[in-house]
């Protein structure tokens, strides 16, 4: 009975109960989304990288080692030498090895040096493989492919020229030695689509003259040398078994020959979250706090209908209605509310996934993933309707002590 009561008060009231469904379904929505934001942000950090096994690099730090060679962010204290790189790519535990050379840039954008093999080896996004949108990979000396987001921001397409320069922000360029887009890679969200890649003997070949103050050795010349590197930032690294991953990890921090450090790059990212996880702390509290909002306006909401309801609640009295059939008549409609309101919410969250997934991936790279209810949003979602419950304690006690008399009386 009191169900259909409180069905039938739901109904009457249709138009100010609608607006506060809607509200706590936005801020559920919100929440839920916000959620959804950073546990796929979160993934798409952890999957930067993947399919590697160890990242090796002068000695200095884990996220120091991390930040230069994979998020191009900062630099080298030191290089490993090509004879370093050699030794480690013939250890028997190597499966795979790939150089990269940092250090020039292009037009504030960082240039890679690198082999084919780095298109091969490079996974981002558990397992997913670079893809050239445009154009094909590295073939001439003289080829540079390039990450969308270069190509969108200086508007560049294949066989367009670029200029490379020295260092980070240098006015001395190599203007002697221009380059030809071969390639544009597909938009990846990690800091490829950033990043210009070119061969390793071009690294070399842009240095040639640099030792002899106005010579300008020609392209073909260049083109016919063998140009070996004398040193390479940090080399990617796969080994043949998982469990020789800790062995190889030891024989090349205790390297003799120069200081080095290897690291696992999970490990490693997870270290580097660590760091920027404050802002998803504050995410969640925004959010929250939303939500917090919205339950109170439910309860101001069932305040202000205790007036103009003031003689239904005396009539049930009247009728016989015992005070705690009052107050659990204000606390179940507001569990209704809340119910909807938190469903409609989920429905919401899952109609913007739909719409928005492509487009979030193709602008930022974030890949939110479309899957049921996790158990935590389910949590999320039985607290909202649990809180929904609480609050409306507050009016609902306020009713059960309005006296019969209050209510029968016409207040003018």
């Amino acid at each position: 009975m009191i169900l259909r009561l409180a069905f039938a008060s739901l109904i009457a009231r249709a138009l100010t109960v609608g607006m506060t469904i809607l509200a706590i379904a936005l801020s559920v929505a919100l929440f839920l989304g916000v959620e959804k934001i950073r546990t796929g942000a979160k993934a798409s950090f952890a999957d930067t990288i993947s399919g590697t096994d160890l990242i090796v690099g002068a000695r200095s730090g884990s996220v120091q080692l991390l930040l230069y060679s994979v998020f191009r962010i900062g630099n080298a204290t030191n290089n490993l030498t090509w004879e370093t790189y050699q030794d480690i790519a013939s250890h028997p535990d190597v499966d795979w090895i790939v150089p990269i050379s940092l250090g020039d840039s292009h037009r504030q954008f960082r240039v890679m040096g690198t082999t084919p093999t780095f298109f091969e080896r490079y996974k981002y996004r558990s397992g997913k493989s670079l893809v050239v949108n445009d154009g094909a990979i590295i073939d001439d000396l003289f080829d540079a492919v390039i990450g969308a987001d270069v190509a969108a921001t200086l508007g560049y397409s294949v066989s367009d020229p670029i200029v490379v320069a020295h260092g980070l922000a240098s006015f001395t360029e190599h203007d002697d030695q221009p380059f030809r887009v071969s390639g544009i890679l597909e938009k990846t969200g990690t800091p490829v689509d950033r990043t210009v890649i070119i061969g390793m003997r071009a690294i070399e070949a842009i240095h040639v003259d640099w030792q002899v103050q106005g010579q300008s050795t020609p392209a073909d010349a260049l083109r016919q040398m063998e140009l070996e590197p004398q040193a390479v930032t940090a080399a990617l690294v796969g080994v043949k078994g998982r469990l020789k991953v800790f062995g190889l990890q030891r024989f090349i921090n205790e390297y003799t020959q120069e200081p080095l450090l290897a690291i696992l790059p999970g490990v490693a990212l997870q270290e580097l979250w660590q760091i920027v996880s404050i802002a998803e702390t504050a995410l969640v509290g925004v959010s929250a706090m939303v939500v917090i909002t919205a339950l109170i306006g439910m309860m101001a909401t069932i305040f202000s209908s205790l007036n103009e309801r003031r003689r239904e609640m005396a009539i049930f009295r009247a009728m016989g209605a015992r005070p705690r059939v009052i107050v659990g008549l204000l606390v179940l409609e507001a569990i209704v509310m809340a119910t909807l309101g938190a469903l409609v919410g989920l429905e919401l969250l899952y109609i913007g996934l739909t719409i928005g997934q492509p487009l979030i991936d193709s602008a930022f790279g974030l890949w939110l993933p479309i899957e049921p209810p996790t158990l935590r949003e389910v949590w999320v979602l039985l607290v909202v309707i649990l809180a929904g419950a609480i609050v409306s304690m507050v009016p609902a006690l306020r009713a059960y002590r309005m006296s019969l008399a209050d209510g029968m009386t016409v207040r003018i």
